[in-house]
């Protein structure tokens, strides 16, 4: 398969955040409907894809699209992909369904007879009557959407959030890709100074860590095609290397994460640890209304409680009326971003933002509110500091 119809899946919000990551791959060409990105490309361009992308949440092959309106179009329409050009004789493969605003919405009818017509195909492509499925896994979606059908298998296997170093999620986690994207869209830059006052198990300041340093987030993850017949090993070995080759072990980074819960920290610095960025972050036991730093024009990217019960609720708004009454007074030349699903945040921090973004944090709808400091001037070479109480 030398040329490859791929998809790169994302959070809803995060798409023109995934279609810059992939142009930066050299993918030039590439077209977003609702949270997917259809782009082409070569095996290689697949590995990378997994290796490097740090907002997508999977990279799948796409099979082919057909409008279907009856379990017959259904099943005629499976049986018409040469899955025998992907499958090889022994392959597990495990077929799962989604159906949205269509006649056909069964799910397990769904799956049931689309396991059939692959089945069909492959027995009369390989000349056999049976088919052993002891090989390896391939992830196949049967996606309905509007009556017309997009089916996929997955190349990575997991979702690619799981970079490996979170062993354990906090009490108000955020997955890794959706804070690579949120940082992403901020207007933090590795040489400027980066605090997380309520970092949790630390998901913000490993990811600003991972990207100041340039650490492919996929580089110790396992995924499913490397396993697959055709799809070069030797070519994921390289590209591991070159990965390991292309990361900045001495960086200039000043990341700081801060909070009151001395085990969700202590989660954090063994987090940091296995993400290989330990020695690049500074953690502190401290209130955020205590924060303060000597440095000048960094960002605050933060997930404060939500509060979604109501004893949390009002304490969550106590929070935010704090964060708009320290933050604009001790970080006068920072920019702050804050995600939450409050409706009325703005009002609580007393200041409407300069901008902000409909993001879902899993599966709860939610703005990310961005107060934009002062531009910086050049940089200038200083050496990390600590966040400090206030003077």
């Amino acid at each position: 398969m030398k040329e490859l119809n791929l998809i790169a899946a994302t959070t809803f919000g995060l798409e023109a955040v995934l279609a810059r990551e992939l142009s930066d791959l050299g993918v030039t060409e590439h077209n977003t409907v609702n949270g997917r990105i259809y782009f082409k490309g070569d095996v290689r361009t697949l590995v990378k894809a997994n290796l490097w992308l740090r907002t997508a949440d999977r990279i799948l092959l796409n099979m082919g699209e057909f409008k279907a309106l009856s379990f017959e179009e259904l099943f005629r329409g499976i049986t018409e992909i040469p899955w025998e050009k992907l499958l090889p004789v022994d392959a597990k493969f495990i077929v799962n369904a989604r159906s949205v605003k269509s006649k056909i919405y069964s799910l397990r009818d769904i799956q049931a007879i689309s396991k059939k017509a692959i089945v069909e195909r492959l027995k009369q492509a390989y000349g056999c009557d049976w088919l052993e499925e002891t090989g390896s896994r391939y992830m196949i979606e049967i996606a309905f959407l509007e009556d017309r059908v997009t089916v996929t298998v997955d190349t990575s296997g997991h979702g690619l959030n799981k970079r490996g170093y979170r062993q354990e999620v906090g009490k108000s986690p955020i997955k890794e890709t959706l804070a690579a994207g949120l940082i992403m869209v901020s207007r933090w830059r590795p040489d400027r100074p980066f605090l997380d006052p309520f970092c949790g198990t630390g998901t913000f300041g490993i990811e600003a860590a991972m990207i100041g340093m340039n650490i492919a987030p996929g580089l110790k993850a396992e995924f499913d095609a490397e396993k697959w017949q055709g799809f070069c090993p030797e070519i994921w070995e390289e590209e591991r290397v070159a990965a390991i080759k292309a990361i900045n072990r001495e960086p200039h980074l000043r990341i700081y994460c801060s909070d009151i819960d001395y085990f969700q920290l202590k989660l954090a610095e063994k987090h940091a640890e296995l993400a290989g960025v330990k020695g690049h972050i500074h953690f502190q036991k401290i209130d955020f209304a205590e924060t303060g730093s000597r440095f000048e024009y960094g960002c605050i990217i933060t997930n404060p409680p939500y509060g979604e019960r109501l004893l949390e609720k009002q304490e969550a708004e106590e929070i935010y009326r704090g964060m708009g009454r320290h933050f604009p007074e001790t970080f006068k030349t920072w920019s702050v971003y804050v995600i939450t699903s409050c409706e009325t945040f703005e009002k609580l921090y007393g200041r409407a933002a300069d901008k902000k973004r409909k993001i879902y944090n899993g599966g709860i709808k939610c703005d990310y509110y961005q107060f934009f400091g002062p531009k910086p001037p050049r940089p200038k070479t200083e050496e990390p500091g600590e966040v400090l109480t206030n003077p």
